[in-house]
């Protein structure tokens, strides 16, 4: 396959993650100023004529697929990690670092990496000052590499009310075309120096909703861990329902579904490349040289393999008798967003935007319970470490 389809088919494969993400809007602009429409929040439905929430809305589903075994399945992970108190340690240095006011120095000592700088600058090239190479009054945390190469690096053992003069190189793919790799020389004066608090009982109390560092120091290892519980969870029931798709024979796809599906992925993909790269999935497509063919094989194939998830989804539910109202689509929806650490399920529904990718991530994740709660999931025992044994 030629590398211009390679790249679009990667786009697909993270679309998984990536479509539907940001702000909830009800329409994009695209490189014009045009307005294209989001269909999928418009055209969102979340039950059918018969009140009930369904992966997908199809008759005699055993025309479509013949479902594979999904229970007492057996599989085999890696074993969970456990964090260790470095971890949490370096996680509570960046959250000190990064989320609360820093702490201005005060005895007589310099700049150290991770501390925050306010300091005036000017910037010379060929002896004359450059156009945005100077600022009065700037914050610049040290290790930041928000600056070029050198320039954090180069106030690191200077002292509050130092000038310090630094001869530094722009980069080559520097983002003003007419900067790159050219000389420059910065003239810095030190105003003040400020670090990361330190987690004290007296700051926990005053800064967060905790009494004690202690308290603060386990609430952060407890996020953590939950953080890796919910990661591992994730991985074991895409492996299980990688398993059942494996199993299970699919026939046919309902067409009216599958042209849905195909224009879904294509909206997607639109907004998805306006998003990250200021351009159209037309305007790609034109560029690339890429025949109707190509582009109709991708999304055909992407369609399908979301319309596998929600079939499988659909079949297991009937197979088990599920039935899910909307109010049962609502609690369903409230368990997602904890398990994902959203607050709440609004919260979760403006993060993906798109209100049908959320739907199907909800009934898939019910879906999965069922499998899990048959399986029997094994941890690979950890090799041993034959390292300087062997003569």
């Amino acid at each position: 396959m030629k590398k211009k389809m390679v790249i679009l088919l990667l786009t697909l494969g993270i679309l998984g993650t990536a479509m539907g993400c940001g702000e909830k809007k009800d329409k994009t602009e695209d490189k014009e100023g045009t307005k294209t429409e989001q269909s999928s929040q418009e055209d969102f439905k979340l039950t059918n004529k018969d009140g009930k929430v369904v992966a997908v809305d199809v008759d005699n589903i055993e025309n479509y697929i013949t479902l594979g075994e999904y229970k007492n399945l057996q599989v085999t992970e890696a074993p969970k990690a456990a964090v260790t108190d470095e971890e949490v340690e370096n996680s509570i240095h960046y959250t000190l670092m990064t989320g609360y006011d820093q702490v201005e120095v005060t005895e007589d000592r310099a700049v150290q990496q991770d501390d925050t700088v306010n300091i005036d600058f000017t910037g010379y090239m060929d002896g004359e000052e450059f156009d945005g190479g100077s600022a009065q009054g700037e914050d610049l945390r040290i290790g930041s590499g928000s600056m070029i190469e050198g320039f954090e690096d180069g106030l690191i053992g200077h002292k509050k009310g130092e000038e310090v003069t630094l001869d530094l190189t722009f980069p080559t793919d520097y983002s003003v075309e007419e900067m790159q790799g050219k000389a420059a020389q910065f003239k810095i004066k030190i105003n003040s120096i400020s670090q990361v608090p330190e987690l004290t009982d007296e700051w926990a109390a005053a800064n967060t909703d905790y009494k004690t560092a202690e308290e603060f120091r386990t609430a952060q290892k407890d996020m953590m861990q939950k953080s890796i519980d919910l990661e591992y969870e994730g991985q074991v029931k895409s492996d299980l329902f990688a398993m059942v798709v494996e199993a299970t024979e699919f026939k046919e796809y309902p067409e009216a579904l599958l042209e849905q599906g195909k224009k879904d992925v294509r909206n997607r993909m639109d907004q998805m490349y306006q998003a990250q790269f200021q351009i159209t999935l037309d305007e790609y497509i034109k560029q690339q040289e890429i025949s109707d063919e190509e582009v109709e094989k991708v999304l055909t194939e992407s369609a399908q393999t979301y319309l596998q998830q929600n079939l499988i989804v659909q079949a297991i539910f009937n197979a088990e008798g599920i039935e899910l109202s909307e109010e049962d689509y609502t609690a369903e929806e409230a368990k997602f967003a904890e398990l994902n650490g959203f607050p709440d399920a609004e919260t979760m529904k403006m993060y993906y935007g798109d209100l049908n990718v959320l739907k199907d991530s909800v009934l898939w994740n019910k879906a999965c319970d069922v499998i899990m709660g048959t399986a029997t999931v094994t941890e690979q025992e950890p090799e041993a470490d034959t390292e300087g044994t062997q003569e």
